[in-house]
């Protein structure tokens, strides 16, 4: 199970962060801070394995909190979720050995897609043993370098939209794509084209019965 605590003033925000973390199996929520102090405070109360963390709050900021973070709990994971693309910032989340950066407003699928990668990271670091695959995949020396992707395109959601199109040699339209996916059809779409600019899938414009014309996408892939 992951212990999350969510660091956020906005309760917006905080609501809709929580809403997207109960769609992922085995993550708990220990509690909401709507600023640095009530965070702390409930850092002492709950064992905690994930803080999402916002940088603008009342009475702190965010990256300066971090050094308080890291000296009392070394071994928390900490994601940025912010609005803030101040390089200070930046540098402070690299510094401080912030697992991800994240720009609001997040989506969905992009939010579960990086809470999946936190607890897998977890579960690897809870083996008694650990063998070379496993410490290059924690340190980032795998020998195939994973593809460096754009903002709004995480990896596992793009994994999932290209296993759909193969499946579908017809091809699919965005509308489609998302239905099946479980994501908006602007979400579908993105990533779709996404796969269009890296060769990977190409699309059409077929036109229906009423003369409208329909964007359709097929695995093109070697």
């Amino acid at each position: 199970m992951l212990n999350v605590l969510i660091v956020e003033d906005d309760f917006r925000v905080a609501q809709i962060h929580e809403g997207y973390l109960g769609k992922v199996n085995e993550v708990n929520l220990v509690g909401k801070a709507k600023n640095a102090l009530e965070a702390l405070k409930l850092l002492e109360e709950y064992e905690t394995d994930l803080i999402l963390l916002d940088v603008y709050m009342p009475d702190q900021l965010g990256t300066d909190l971090l050094a308080t973070i890291r000296n009392k709990y070394t071994g928390i994971h900490i994601i940025l979720i912010t609005a803030s693309d101040h390089i200070d910032h930046v540098r402070k989340a690299i510094e401080f050995g912030v697992f991800r950066y994240l720009s609001k407003p997040i989506e969905m699928d992009q939010f579960i897609g990086v809470i999946e990668e936190v607890k897998d990271r977890t579960a690897l670091l809870h083996r008694g043993r650990v063998d070379e695959h496993t410490i290059n995949k924690l340190f980032g020396g795998e020998s195939e370098q994973e593809e460096i992707l754009p903002s709004g395109i995480d990896a596992l959601t793009l994994k999932k939209v290209t296993e759909l199109i193969k499946q579908h040699p017809e091809g699919l339209n965005s509308e489609q794509a998302g239905t099946l996916l479980g994501t908006s059809r602007t979400t579908a779409r993105r990533y779709l084209e996404y796969l269009v600019s890296t060769g990977c899938a190409n699309s059409e414009s077929i036109y229906g019965l009423v003369g409208r014309p329909e964007r359709k996408y097929f695995y093109d892939g070697q």
